[in-house]
C-alpha cells in the first residue's frame, strides 16, 4: 500500500458541511489558534479504520502525510505513528520518537497533540532524562507546552507524579487556556490516583491557578471542596 493510495482513501471520505464545523471547532479563524488548518470533513473513526490498513507505511510516506495543509491527513499519519512505535523495539521506538520530535512543528492543533504526546514522547523519557520536556514547557510555541505537560500522563498511569508537578509549576503563568486546561487534566488524573498529591499542590497554589486549570483539577471533587478551593 503506498502513500497515494492511504491519501485518495481519506479525500473519497471528505464531508464539506462537516469540514465547516471542524474548521470552526478547532477555531482555524483568523488570530485563533488553528489558524490556517485545512479540513476534509472526515471523522476519527473512519481515519482509524484508514491507518490500520496502512500501519506499514514507510516513515517518508508518514513525512509527506505530516507536512500536509490538511488536519485528517496529518492526524492519519500521527494515528500510524503511534501504531508503529508501540509494536515496535527499543530501535525502532527510538527512531520514531526522533521523527516525532524532528517534525513537532507538524503537531500543531490540542487533539494531535493528546493523540501522541503521552504515547510517544511520555513512554519514551519514561526512563530516560526529561530535560526534554522541561524545555518545551518554556517554549513560545503553544503547542510544544501542551506536549511537555501531556506527555506526563504516561509518568502518572505509572505511579510517577513529580515531574508534572514540577511542570504545572512551571505552567501556572502560562496565558493560554488550552495550556490551563490541560494541566488541569493532568492534575485531576494524579488525583484520581492519590487525592492526598493533588489536595498539597492545590493547597499550595490554587489561589494563584487560572480559574480554567483549578475548576479542571477538581472536577471530580465533592460540592463542598470545589466551592473551598474556588473561593479566593
Amino acid at each position: 500500500m503506498s502513500l497515494k493510495e492511504i491519501l485518495a482513501d481519506i479525500k473519497g471520505l471528505a464531508d464539506p458541511d462537516r469540514a465547516k464545523i471542524l474548521s470552526q471547532f478547532f477555531k482555524t479563524g483568523k488570530g485563533e489558534y488553528g489558524e490556517g488548518d485545512a479540513f476534509l470533513g472526515v471523522g476519527v473513526p473512519e481515519l482509524r479504520k484508514i491507518s490500520r490498513r496502512y500501519s506499514s507505511l514507510p516513515l517518508s510516506a508518514l513525512k509527506a502525510m505530516l507536512t500536509s495543509k490538511t488536519h485528517e491527513i496529518r492526524f492519519t499519519a500521527l494515528l500510524v505513528l503511534v501504531m508503529q512505535y508501540e509494536s515496535s523495539w527499543e530501535n525502532g521506538k527510538k527512531e520514531r520518537f526522533d521523527f516525532y520530535i524532528n517534525h513537532i512543528n507538524y503537531i500543531n492543533n490540542w487533539d494531535l497533540v493528546d493523540l501522541t504526546a503521552d504515547r510517544i514522547a511520555g513512554d519514551y523519557l519514561s526512563n530516560k532524562d526529561r530535560t526534554l520536556l522541561f524545555n518545551m514547557a518554556c517554549s513560545e510555541n503553544l503547542w510544544e507546552r501542551r506536549i511537555s505537560i501531556i506527555a506526563t500522563f504516561n509518568f502518572i498511569k505509572r505511579g510517577d507524579y513529580r515531574d508534572t508537578l514540577k511542570l504545572a509549576e512551571i505552567l501556572l503563568a502560562d496565558g493560554h487556556d488550552l495550556i490551563h486546561k490541560a494541566v488541569g487534566w493532568m492534575l485531576r488524573e494524579i488525583g484520581n490516583r492519590d487525592r492526598s498529591v493533588e489536595e498539597k499542590f492545590l493547597d499550595k497554589h490554587h489561589k494563584r491557578m487560572p480559574r480554567t486549570m483549578l475548576r479542571y483539577a477538581i472536577e471530580k471533587f465533592d460540592d463542598e471542596q470545589r466551592r473551598a478551593y474556588m473561593k479566593r
